[in-house]
């Protein structure tokens, strides 16, 4: 691997879908870098493109033409079977609806990855990190825990610690506070910055300026391009600032739904 070219680079990226006898141009022409231990957000409206450049970026959607290249990688000349490879191998996925199997305790969902690894993980070993990565989100204690049993802010660290067992190189978040409360979204948010301090790169998909502060870069689409890409002052806070994680929602198993941007 190289120390010295970016960690993702995109060259020339577009992405067009046909829709009837209309090409829809999701994404145009977006050249665009990230270092690796970056922390960034992508914002833009609806149909701006940005969740066809996540989609992209975690190897679940081809580009129609341009490059991709995720440690001098070259993304858009693997088959199918090396692209599952890279994603279970090195990236990391959490979403807004937690996508959780719903009779499965919290460890259990866990473990799920390490179950299409290659070579197969010993059973212990699975259980083992599956545990490390729920101690490390703060949910030691509800290993056992089936998801409807869980607030909504929990079930989205289980979601994290899923992405994490698999000890990826890039987490990609779409939405995950959207189905959360503020209080929570800010604790999610402070889990995330631990996460990106510790050497992980993350990029984000959101609608809300407030979560997009807490990164280390925004960038905004429009019509399918990267329109501005800034560096503002980054909003910190660290996780012992909070309370006891989730003190409130661990005992209500219903989240109050953020208003988001159109």
């Amino acid at each position: 691997m190289s120390s010295t070219a970016p960690f993702i680079q995109l060259v020339n990226l577009r992405r067009t879908y046909a829709s009837g006898d209309v090409a829809v141009h999701a994404v145009r022409d977006v050249s665009l870098t990230i270092e690796r231990g970056d922390f960034v957000a992508i914002m833009g409206s609806s149909g701006s493109g940005k969740s066809t450049l996540m989609n992209t970026l975690g190897c679940l959607d081809r580009p129609s033409s341009g490059e991709y290249l995720l440690d001098d990688v070259h993304v858009a000349g693997l088959d199918r079977p090396a692209l599952a490879h890279l994603r279970n191998q090195r990236l990391g996925f959490v979403f807004q609806s937690f996508n959780l199997l719903p009779r499965t305790s919290a460890l259990e969902n866990v473990e799920l990855p390490l179950l299409y690894r290659t070579p197969l993980v010993p059973a212990a070993t699975r259980r083992a990190r599956a545990r490390d990565a729920l101690t490390r989100v703060g949910l030691a204690n509800r290993l056992d825990h089936h998801p409807s049993q869980l607030s909504g802010g929990q079930q989205q660290r289980i979601a994290i610690a899923r992405a994490l067992v698999t000890q990826p190189d890039l987490i990609l978040a779409d939405e995950p506070t959207g189905n959360l409360d503020t209080r929570t979204s800010i604790e999610i948010m402070a889990l995330f910055q631990e996460l990106n301090d510790a050497g992980i790169t993350l990029v984000m998909v959101t609608h809300e300026p407030d979560i997009a502060a807490f990164c280390r870069r925004i960038l905004v689409m429009r019509d399918g391009r990267i329109v501005s890409d800034t560096q503002p002052p980054r909003r910190r806070i660290a996780r012992d600032e909070l309370a006891t994680p989730t003190q409130t929602s661990e005992m209500e198993p219903t989240e109050t739904t953020h208003t988001q941007l159109p």
